[in-house]
């Protein structure tokens, strides 16, 4: 039967002034900096690869239910991101084994031709953890791979990851409410962690619904936008728009004690550093 699902284990329960160095007086101009100073380029051969990890069936062991409807999620994401220009690929039901070599393995390819990289993650999950078939794994373990100083072709390039996942057990009701030319230096050190976006489908300690027939409430909205705005808005203005479609035009139908009329709202955590605009 048709309904709304979490992807968590099923535990119900019922300036002027001083530099950085200290000194004072240090000469500076009012001049405007180049437009691309603040954006992305694109202009690579290829827009890069996406990765897709599309975990539904899972081990008796693990005592985590299937996940009905994650096809779905899969489907529209390779068709979404395939018409941006991405080079993407579905990975099926992966151990923790198969999930950490196949990032490995990607991380370790020449990305210089490659203008970015997306990786979507649709499992279950926990606060900080994601679930292979067999077993979690740390969340940082996975995206950790694409850091600055591991994936050095990756490097002040955008790393975007998209999580459909839960991230705990709490429910949320809701409540009423009244209506510059780029010019790379070759001495440049930028921070291992930067130019990482992580589209969490939830906020931290709360559950992600996912529909059994139509798909994740997250990924639902953020292929219907993506293929709306994709091409027009930059990335933090589509994801907000992606915020608004699952706050608002979302809520739970479960037969569950408890777990009817429940809603959510994803968590976008970024450290990008230029606005991101696809070509």
């Amino acid at each position: 039967m048709d309904g709304d699902s979490v992807d968590a284990k099923p535990t119900l329960k019922g300036s002027d002034g001083p530099s950085a160095s200290g000194s004072t007086g240090v000469s500076q101009v009012d001049a405007k900096p180049p437009a691309d100073a603040y954006r992305y380029s694109m202009n690579y051969p290829s827009l890069g690869h996406c990765v897709i990890i599309n975990n539904k069936n899972f081990d008796r062991s693990t005592g985590m239910n299937i996940r009905n409807g994650t096809d779905v999620d899969a489907g529209n994401v390779f068709k979404v991101f395939s018409q941006l220009g991405y080079k993407a690929k579905v990975h099926n039901d992966l151990t923790v084994r198969d999930i950490t070599a196949l990032l490995q393995k990607v991380a370790k390819e020449d990305h210089s031709k490659c203008a970015s990289f997306v990786c979507v993650l649709l499992s279950h999950g926990d606060e900080g953890v994601f679930y292979g078939t067999d077993r979690s794994v740390k969340l940082s373990e996975l995206t950790g791979l694409f850091r600055g100083d591991r994936c050095k072709s990756l490097v002040g390039k955008p790393k975007l990851f998209f999580i459909q996942a839960c991230r705990g057990t709490d429910l949320d009701s809701g409540i009423e409410t009244d209506s510059m030319p780029e010019e790379e230096s070759s001495t440049e050190r930028i921070p291992v962690e930067a130019d990482f976006l992580y589209a969490y489908s939830t906020a931290p300690g709360y559950y992600s619904w996912r529909n059994t027939a139509n798909g994740s409430w997250f990924i639902q909205s953020l292929c219907d936008k993506m293929l709306q705005f994709g091409r027009q808005l930059e990335i933090m203005q589509i994801m907000t728009r992606v915020n608004h479609k699952v706050a608002l035009e979302f809520e739970s139908c479960s037969n569950l004690p408890g777990y009817n009329a429940k809603k959510q709202i994803p968590c976008i955590v970024t450290m990008l550093t230029k606005e991101l605009y696809f070509p």
